[in-house]
């Protein structure tokens, strides 16, 4: 009976089987176009996130670099000395980093004075006036420890005097450009006040600190050895390639940003080996705030002064600039070689004060613009 059944409805059975295999052949295919849309989305959605994320990872990076570059100084130098991995480095670290970091330099200076024209460099007279300040407030020093012989308050005041004589940072060109200002006019005041330190700080220091064998000429030697080089031979490039390779000089002009961004690599380098000159200095904590705060006013005092002197004359930025921002490779240089290594501490600690003004003053450019630009020439135009 049963096989009656199936030999009368044969032509609807092989109907059916035909079309349950054309529903089963249909789920399929639809499952797997389903699953592969489901996975491309997925797919996409994933990417889309990933380039959101690396997007904000590259603004926040670009927006926050000095303080980025200021935490991977002092955290790569403790990862570093207390790893063993590279205890293998150790013996020719040192000497790499005093290629390194001058190389970077000289590359991000390049990059900053092909935008810099030779006529561009004329002094000014808010020049003058910071060079003035500069040396009172040396010489007032200079006075006062003359006249003090306690070692201990002796030098701290010598950590403040490092702080005040110092030339300006090569690489305030490079921030005074990140901030809008005039690239110009801060590498002019930058090569008079490192002539004026190469000629006054050999009178300076036999009267402060005297060494044997330490005389005027080598002390100039030794100074202009150590300063010019860095910051005469990238302008000199600079100058050749605009007028005989124009077009390498167009190029680099367009992207000056990377100048900036060598200078966060080289501030994390100098960072690094400002916690190596604080940590081996074995002095007591007191001793070390002690001159962390007079590093500190030191500091402040300049970046004041230098902006209150500016304000007349619409150069508010650059001034400040000119005579706040140090460098202070050369102040631990100057303490090493002519001081005491306890003075050479000065130069970390200024070098970690005068980047987080930097790093606010960044802030507030992005925030509103350049108001010490915007404040100068308001306040010029009311004279």
């Amino acid at each position: 009976m049963f096989l009656n059944i199936i030999s009368e409805n044969k032509v609807v059975l092989r109907f059916g089987f035909k079309l349950l295999k054309s529903c089963l052949r249909f789920y399929y295919r639809w499952r797997k176009n389903v699953m592969e849309k489901m996975h491309n989305f997925v797919f996409e959605l994933s990417l889309t996130y990933l380039r959101m994320l690396s997007m904000r990872l590259i603004v926040f990076l670009r927006n926050w670099a000095l303080p980025v570059s200021i935490l991977s100084g002092i955290i790569g130098y403790f990862c570093y000395v207390n790893m063993t991995v590279f205890d293998f480095t150790r013996p020719w670290i040192n000497g790499v980093v005093s290629v390194l970091q001058p190389a970077l330099i000289f590359c991000m200076l390049f990059i900053t004075f092909c935008k810099v024209s030779p006529h561009e460099l004329r002094p000014h007279k808010w020049q003058a006036w910071l060079l003035v300040t500069q040396l009172l407030l040396c010489g007032t020093l200079v006075a006062a420890l003359c006249c003090m012989h306690d070692m201990k308050w002796r030098i701290i005041m010598e950590c403040a005097l490092l702080c005040l004589i110092c030339p300006t940072a090569t690489a305030g060109a490079v921030v005074t450009t990140k901030l809008g200002g005039d690239a110009a006019a801060i590498t002019t005041y930058t090569i008079i006040i490192n002539v004026a330190v190469a000629l006054i700080g050999p009178m300076v220091i036999p009267v402060i600190h005297p060494q044997d064998g330490v005389s005027f000429v080598s002390a100039f030697l030794a100074i202009m050895h150590k300063v010019f080089p860095i910051l005469i031979c990238p302008l000199l490039l600079a100058w050749f390639v605009r007028y005989f390779v124009p077009s390498i000089c167009r190029y680099l002009a367009c992207h000056a940003d990377l100048a900036f961004y060598l200078w966060t690599v080289s501030l994390a380098i100098a960072i690094a080996v400002s916690c190596k000159v604080i940590v081996h200095s074995n002095v007591s904590v007191f001793y070390m705030s002690a001159i962390a705060i007079a590093t500190l006013i030191c500091c402040i005092i300049q970046f004041v002064m230098g902006k209150l002197i500016g304000n007349g004359y619409g150069m508010r930025l650059e001034a400040g600039q000119s005579l706040g921002q140090k460098n202070t490779v050369f102040i631990i240089w100057l303490g090493y070689t002519f001081f005491t290594p306890i003075t050479a501490t000065a130069g970390g600690f200024y070098s970690i004060w005068h980047n987080l003004v930097n790093s606010y003053q960044l802030y507030k450019y992005r925030s509103t613009g350049n108001p010490d630009k915007r404040h100068s020439v308001i306040k010029k135009h009311m004279r």
